[in-house]
Formats: structure tokens, sequence, C-alpha cells
């Protein structure tokens, strides 16, 4: 099935300059397949997602649709075909 991962600008020098990349799961795959695959496609991106342990980072917010999966199941939230994926890092500053 085809995922579109949505970056913002932030992570966009990581993708190669690209807003929206398409990723194709397996069916009945998760937001932590979908990293897996990112890990091989575009490692750079991926390891600003996860941490050493696979874990997502503190201040990385992971939509998929309107919802939060820190509100759902974390990396075992399901994705659907055609669904979208986007990495949100948080921002700060004074």
């Amino acid at each position: 099935m085809n995922v579109t991962v949505r970056l913002p600008g932030a992570l966009r020098e990581a993708a190669g300059a690209r807003g929206a990349v398409p990723v194709e799961v397996a069916a009945g795959s998760t937001v932590g397949d979908l990293l897996d695959v990112l890990a091989t496609e575009l490692p750079a991106v991926e390891r600003r997602v996860r941490d050493e342990r696979g874990v997502l980072r503190q201040h990385v917010n992971v939509f998929v649709g309107a919802d939060n999966v820190r509100d759902l199941a974390l990396l075992a939230t399901p994705l659907v075909d055609g669904g979208e994926v986007h990495i949100l890092p948080a921002v700060s500053g004074g």
C-alpha cells in the first residue's frame, strides 16, 4: 500500500528538498513499519524521528491523518492505503 509522508521545511533537506515522500509499505503496516522503510530509503529523516533505541523522539510529533500517534498506539498505529503521515519536529526559541 502507498502512504505519503509529509515533511516540514526543517526535514526537507534530509529528504532531498521534498515536502512529500511517497512510501510503499506492506498491507497492514504500522507507523513503526513505515519508519523502518524510511530508515532504508531516507535514513537522515528517520534518525531525526526515532532515537537509537527505535523510540519516537520526545520532541517529534507524528500524525496519521489528523490524529497524533501519541494519542493512539504510538508506533503500533495502523496505516491505511492512500493515507498521509505528517512528521512535525518541535520548534522552539525565544
